[in-house]
This record gives C-alpha cells, structure tokens and sequence, in this order.
C-alpha cells in the first residue's frame, strides 16, 4: 500500500483548466494571467528560490495556486497577495483542497501589490513570484524598498524583462530598472522559461532572475534623489551626462560642474555609470540643496 501523501498535490495541466473551467476564467492580457501548468517548473523555481522551513515566502500573483503550492512544500511560510477577487476568492480552497497539512501556514492578501503598505503574519525573508509582465519592475521595487527583510528572491519575468533587470553598465540592455535594482541587490538570470509550461501561451520566453539584497549605499543623498537622477539619465539614452541631467542641476554648465565634483566625465552617457557614480551625482544635488 502508498504511503499517504503529506506534500502538496500540484497542479497539472488538466487540474489548471478545471479549475478555470469552474471559474468561468478568462484570462486577461490587461493583468498578464499566464498560469504554470507544469509542476517540473514549478519544482525548478522552488530549488533555484533555495526556500527552506526557516523562510517566510511572498508570491504576488498566485493566480489559481500553481507556484503557491510548491512553495508551501519548502517553506515555513507563504504569503500572497492576489488582485483578482475572482482567483483571490478559489485559492485558499485550492491550497486546503491540495496541501492540507500545510494551509495553516499560508496567508492571502487580496489587494494590489503595488498599494500593499503592509503585511499580516510573518514578515517574508524571500520574494518568489511568476510576475505579471506589465508591472513586474515597479513591484520588485516597490517591495524590496518596503520590506526590508525580504533577503533574497527569484522572479519569473518576460525574458526582456530579466535580461534588463540583471543587465551590467555598458550592456545595451542596461537602463532604469538595472540601476535602481542594484540599489538594493545582485541579480543575476538563472533560467530561462518556455511558453509552453503556461496556459493561455503567451508569445513570449521567460526568463528567471535571483537576486540578494546587500546593504544600500551610504551616501548623504536620499534613494529619492538617486532614483531621481537615474531616472534623468536614462531619459535620453544617446544625450551626454552634462545635456541629460541639465533639467536637474539648472543648466547644462551646472550639470557639468557638478559631475566634474563626483569625479565624473560630463560627456560621458548614463549607460556607463555605475549605482556608486548615480549616488556620487546625487550626493552633489544634495549638496547643493
């Protein structure tokens, strides 16, 4: 005779359209509802992610609990916070349904993550998410400057997405989202995800990216003001420092000065300069009030 299970049972492909199927889902583009049929995938994620009983997780998106239930197989804990009243009202039935001997370590935020300012329960010590790929960026963010006990994550992103987010200076895919993450961590990709462990199939690759936090910068210039000239920076990639950050400091020949003091070359690009360089030229808009 089997022994009886006392892991979660995952979801399968069949099991993902049963449940839409009692749902009456329809996914939406607007909300970037793709949802893992496969539960290698799902195991993938959870081993990269490195979860073990002593973490609290965060899943933003659980959608119809497919990642959810592998991660309250690993963890001591699982938050999620889900937008869709209509995925947010089945999930807690799927998870008591699927991992009963582990529901009572699961909690569910129905909100949007985004408008999250704080959390019930054990505050995470690892982010894990199969994120939307339209606010994937603004919600790593949005939550490594909320939570700072989150230690460490991985993250399912539209590929482009991922090579963005982990990209170095001088990459051509380094820009916004590169800098202002490595103010609060390393990334790096891990993986790569075929569209076809998803349903609906998007028309896109995904890809995985890790990252750890590490301490932020010390610096007299608030993350605001840094966040404000990376922002400069990049909002015209092909202009010169000097040029491109003349609407921060007054005037072109301000900005100059300026970069000159944080030991920078006025006609050097944004795409060049590293998080401590965004910091030296926030320390001199601090500087000068």
């Amino acid at each position: 005779m089997d022994a009886p299970r006392t892991g979660p049972a995952l979801l399968d492909p069949s099991s993902v359209r049963a449940l839409a199927a009692e749902l009456d889902l329809r996914p939406t583009k607007q909300r970037g509802q793709n949802f893992v049929t496969d539960a290698n995938t799902v195991r993938r994620i959870v081993a990269l992610a490195g979860l073990g009983p002593q973490d609290a997780v965060l899943e933003v998106g659980p959608g119809l609990g497919s990642l959810t239930l592998g991660l309250l197989e690993a963890a001591g804990h699982v938050t999620a916070i889900e937008i869709d009243t209509l995925l947010a009202g089945r999930l807690p039935r799927t998870v008591a349904d699927r991992a009963p001997n582990q529901a009572d370590r699961f909690t569910l935020v129905t909100a949007d993550a985004l408008q999250v300012t704080e959390l019930p329960g054990p505050q995470p010590t690892a982010l894990v998410a199969n994120l939307p790929y339209n606010v994937s960026v603004p919600v790593i963010l949005h939550l490594l400057a909320l939570l700072p006990s989150i230690e460490r994550g991985l993250v399912m992103v539209q590929s482009e997405v991922a090579d963005r987010l982990v990209a170095g200076p001088g990459s051509r895919t380094y820009g916004v989202p590169s800098a202002k993450v490595a103010w609060y961590a390393e990334a790096g990709r891990v993986g790569n995800v075929p569209p076809t462990v998803f349903w609906p199939v998007p028309n896109v690759d995904s890809g995985l990216v890790r990252f750890t936090r590490r301490p932020v910068p010390q610096t007299t210039a608030t993350r605001e003001q840094v966040f404000a000239v990376i922002d400069a920076a990049f909002n015209q990639r092909r202009k010169m420092l000097r040029s491109a950050l003349a609407g921060v400091f007054g005037s072109s020949a301000q900005a100059s000065a300026a970069l000159e003091a944080a030991g920078l070359d006025p006609t050097s690009r944004g795409e060049t300069l590293t998080i401590t360089d965004f910091v030296a030229i926030a320390e001199q808009v601090a500087a000068r009030g």
